[in-house]
């Protein structure tokens, strides 16, 4: 019994570390970016930035199950407020939401294949064909 209890101790914890996890903002090695600020990258994903700091047009790629902790951490503001600010840009035609995709794989895929592309996945999911250029510590919310 102790055993068995111990062992949902542990995975509770691990779970509750892994809800917590840092996410990563990656790029394309060859992107010409080796480290994004929070304020360029706040432009960039609310579609105030077209182009990376490099002058390659900037593709920003949205992880559909981690939008509401990835918002959150970058301004602080939760999904409603992001879809309604991302509605209004759409309807005055100015610009468009980041592309959704729903698997890390996907984000990390597109990233790699393409240089202007952008995305977030879990800091613990990095390959070796895409680069971190920014830590979103989700330990300082």
């Amino acid at each position: 019994m102790l055993r068995l209890l111990g062992a949902s101790a542990l995975t509770l914890l691990l779970g509750l570390n892994a809800a917590r996890a840092d996410l990563v903002v990656i790029a394309h090695p060859e992107s010409g970016v080796d480290e994004l600020d929070q304020t360029t990258l706040v432009n960039i994903f609310m579609g105030r930035y077209q182009k990376l700091p490099s002058g390659i047009s900037a593709f920003p790629i949205d992880l559909q199950n981690q939008r509401e902790s990835f918002y959150r951490l970058l301004v602080d503001k939760g999904l409603p407020e992001i879809n309604s600010y991302w509605a209004r840009l759409m309807f005055s035609g100015r610009a468009s939401p980041p592309r959704q995709v729903p698997e890390p794989a996907e984000v990390v895929d597109i990233v790699a294949n393409n240089r202007g592309a952008i995305g977030y996945i879990n800091g613990g999911q990095v390959p070796d064909n895409v680069i971190v250029v920014h830590v979103l510590d989700a330990g300082a919310e």
